[in-house]
């Protein structure tokens, strides 16, 4: 057990099998990223309006204009 050899050849095998197993942790991680991604953009377009639905634009432009004039009073600018 004091043959130099033994302590090359057991610490290689050890990187080898650390080596693996970071790939592996790091093809995991990265598979559940995509995976919550994915999840995002789904949700993002369940509750994103129909493109062709007119009155949800008519709402969101409705919206936005109530926003700037709040925004205006809270500078201090009057319309």
């Amino acid at each position: 057990m004091t043959d130099p050899g033994f302590y090359v050849t057991m610490a290689s095998a050890a990187l080898a099998g650390l080596a693996m197993l970071i790939f592996a942790a790091l093809t995991g991680w990265r598979g559940w990223l995509q995976l919550k991604q994915q999840e995002l953009r789904q949700d993002a377009d369940a509750r994103a309006p129909a493109p062709g639905n007119a009155t949800a634009r008519i709402e969101i432009a409705d919206l936005k204009e109530r926003i700037r004039r709040l925004e205006a009073i809270a500078a201090g600018v009057d319309l």
